[in-house]
């Protein structure tokens, strides 16, 4: 690093005598100097740098945006804390750790953090019984140090897109007295939302090397549990739709569909039909990804899990399979025309051509937001990140594929396959995270605002 600190001042010195002494020097040498000195700042320049400054040029507002959004339907109260101290707090002794698949007393609750954090592994449980969870969730919540959040995905990207002043949005999800303090003044919310008590997500935090009686802690990680039955039965879907033809929103934005693992198979599917085939936009993670293609037998499906940063030619053909084959046509239902995949080392968005503009800006937003949430910096602060995306990649792994050579100074990658354009970009990750919990919700709301879709 520091040669290329010596070369850029030798350059400056050169310029600076040149200057001095020869002042009838032509200005053709003149401009020619000083280009030969730009050139050589911007390469002395970080990668991480000359992405960033890329992404500011690139991030430009849509012609036609959004001024009004409705978002639903889960939403919470996060708790986070020390799970060692809200346990002593509770009167809790340590002890011998087992796995619950359900709590049902604060016996199971003691047992399996104990056993969580032995593995050093993350872990979310359901605690059955309300009364006694209710009588945890106040004890935490009142506990010095705890950090009280919006939690819940829709809450969440409510929350993210409310940070922009020229947006009205509508939340619509079990609003608590305490979510609803939280809450950015700029998020309505219908009184059929509002409920007399929240719905709490308890995060027991624990560091590495922390001990708990016998049990010492391998790595950082997290223990999450709660007694959520409204976010897990959509209870605020009808709500949400009933509230729409007053607000009139020009964008709606679904989520919390996670939430019904716990449900039957038959109440998911008919919860998920009243909305689906109205969808012209999903985004989605890289395990989302892979549980879809296996599920429906697509594109690469044998392939057990991703190992380490996943091959973008397979991300990227079952993203082209998702839209090709479900996605909008003439001949078929479907209103999906865009998808926002993002994953910790870069986000790639895919639009079926005629229907999206401003993709360039979206997604480079979108990994704008990685890097700042992840971090908590106003700014993408260069010295805390790294690039951890590939230099070069293929763009399929089934069909010929181009190969691709990442330029820092275009860090906004455009490729094309049969009526479906992708534009890929690499993230900035955090080298030491603040701030995960809802990190997803944040880029898929940022590249939502930058977004345009062309009236049809």
């Amino acid at each position: 690093m520091w040669q290329r600190s010596v070369c850029v001042g030798l350059l400056a010195l050169a310029l600076g005598y040149l200057c001095l002494l020869g002042p009838e020097l032509p200005h053709s040498a003149l401009r020619h100097l000083s280009a030969s000195l730009l050139g050589g700042l911007r390469r002395a320049r970080s990668l991480e740098g000359r992405m960033v400054a890329a992404w500011q040029a690139a991030i430009v507002r849509p012609a036609r945006g959004w001024a009004r959004v409705a978002v639903g339907v889960n939403a919470c109260v996060d708790v986070v804390l020390s799970g060692v101290k809200l346990l002593e707090a509770l009167g809790l002794e340590p002890g011998d750790g087992k796995n619950h698949a359900v709590l049902n007393s604060r016996q199971d609750l003691k047992e399996a953090f104990a056993h969580f954090m032995e593995k050093g592994a993350a872990a979310e449980r359901f605690f059955s019984d309300a009364e006694s969870f209710h009588h945890i969730a106040q004890t935490a919540s009142e506990y010095p140090g705890a950090q009280l959040y919006v939690g819940g995905n829709a809450a969440l990207i409510g929350q993210k897109l409310a940070t922009n002043p020229d947006l009205k949005i509508l939340l619509c999800g079990p609003v608590g007295p305490k979510l609803h303090e939280l809450l950015d003044d700029n998020v309505v919310v219908p009184p059929e939302s509002m409920q007399e008590r929240d719905e709490f997500h308890l995060i027991l935090e624990y560091q590495a090397g922390e001990e708990w009686g016998q049990v010492r802690a391998p790595n950082a990680n997290r223990f999450i549990f709660s007694h959520d039955l409204s976010n897990g039965a959509l209870n605020m879907l009808e709500v949400f739709v009933s509230s729409l033809d007053e607000f009139q929103p020009d964008l709606v934005v679904l989520s919390g569909l996670h939430m019904m693992e716990g449900q039957s198979k038959e109440m998911r599917q008919r919860r998920l039909m009243e909305v689906f085939p109205l969808v012209n936009s999903i985004g989605l993670n890289e395990q989302e990804l892979l549980f879809l293609t296996q599920s429906a037998s697509g594109p690469h499906a044998s392939l057990a899990s991703w190992t380490g940063v996943p091959d973008v030619g397979v991300v990227s053909d079952i993203l082209f399979w998702i839209l090709k084959e479900h996605g909008k046509t003439a001949e078929r239902a479907s209103d999906l025309t865009r998808i926002h995949f993002h994953t910790l080392a870069y986000h790639i968005l895919v639009t079926v051509d005629g229907y999206w503009g401003n993709q360039v800006a979206a997604v480079a937003a979108g990994a704008r937001a990685a890097g700042t949430q992840a971090c908590a910096t106003e700014t993408i602060d260069t010295s805390k990140v790294f690039l951890k995306a590939p230099l070069e990649f293929v763009t399929s792994q089934i069909e010929a594929p181009s190969k691709i050579s990442l330029n820092p100074d275009e860090p906004v990658v455009h490729w094309h396959r049969e009526g479906i354009s992708f534009h890929f970009t690499p993230v900035l990750v955090c080298k030491d995270p603040v701030r995960t919990v809802g990190l997803g919700d944040a880029i898929s709301a940022e590249g939502l605002l930058y977004s345009e879709v062309y009236p049809q």
